[in-house]
């Protein structure tokens, strides 16, 4: 199991890799996924991003404060709970996220090609039982958010 994961590691350093080399707009590739959950959850708090993304809380923090003094978040206080920060995209991100999208498309394309369908889905299937377990551990009795 250890290799797989190592593997799955690679995998996802290489995407962010090519993310970056394929983009346009100069947003490091590790942001693109920030990009993803805020454009398709406008007003999520800054925790269930984290929650969502599997990342630390001060990592988050340090990612938010960077794209925020690019252009491509605003972060507001919750009416709620003045503790919560809710993070939006701007016009900037909403410009680039048809481009990070499309890279993002390609590059599952171009690392699967080899790969019939009914391997995909089942990959996808067994990852899914994988990813499922693993945010039961890490965030035990909580809803994914």
């Amino acid at each position: 199991m250890a290799k797989l994961m190592r593997k799955i590691n690679v995998i996802s350093r290489c995407a962010s890799m090519y993310r970056a080399q394929n983009s346009g707009d100069n947003l490091p590739g590790i942001y693109h996924s920030y990009i993803f959950v805020i454009y398709n959850n406008p007003g999520l708090s800054q925790d269930k991003l984290a929650k969502r993304l599997c990342i630390n809380k001060s990592n988050v923090t340090r990612h938010m404060s960077f794209l925020e003094s690019n252009g491509y978040i605003t972060r507001c206080t919750s009416d709620k709970d003045k503790r919560e920060l809710l993070v939006y995209p701007t016009e900037k991100l909403n410009n680039v996220y048809p481009e990070i999208k499309k890279i993002s498309r390609e590059w599952n394309e171009l690392v699967s090609c080899d790969i019939s369908e009914e391997e995909l889905l089942m990959f996808e299937s067994i990852l899914d039982k994988l990813s499922a377990r693993a945010m039961e551990l890490v965030y035990p009795a909580e809803d994914e958010q």
